[in-house]
């Protein structure tokens, strides 16, 4: 089950990712996403992630290296995994 929580401070929107993330509803996170603001500053708070695949890594990687998004407590593993994709 996926769950993104939106909360914002005057100048950044934090979008809090829980649960399961996978190839199956990473399109509820890219419409969250294409529903801010091009020029807005988006955190996302990955603290309570617990599962991610392929698809997500690749995604959290082109983004963050497109500076479109800010990654907040990532677990290792995911940033692990990030930097084995960019191989």
């Amino acid at each position: 089950m996926l769950k993104i929580e939106r909360t914002t401070d005057r100048t950044v929107i934090v979008l809090t990712i829980s649960g399961r993330l996978d190839a199956e509803n990473v399109s509820e996170l890219c419409q969250s996403l294409a529903a801010e603001p091009a020029d807005a500053v988006v955190v996302l708070d990955l603290a309570d992630l617990v599962l991610a695949d392929r698809d997500v890594i690749r995604l959290l990687r082109d983004l963050e290296a497109r500076e479109r998004i800010v990654l907040r407590n990532c677990p290792a593993f995911i940033r692990m995994w990030m930097a084995a994709e960019s191989i």
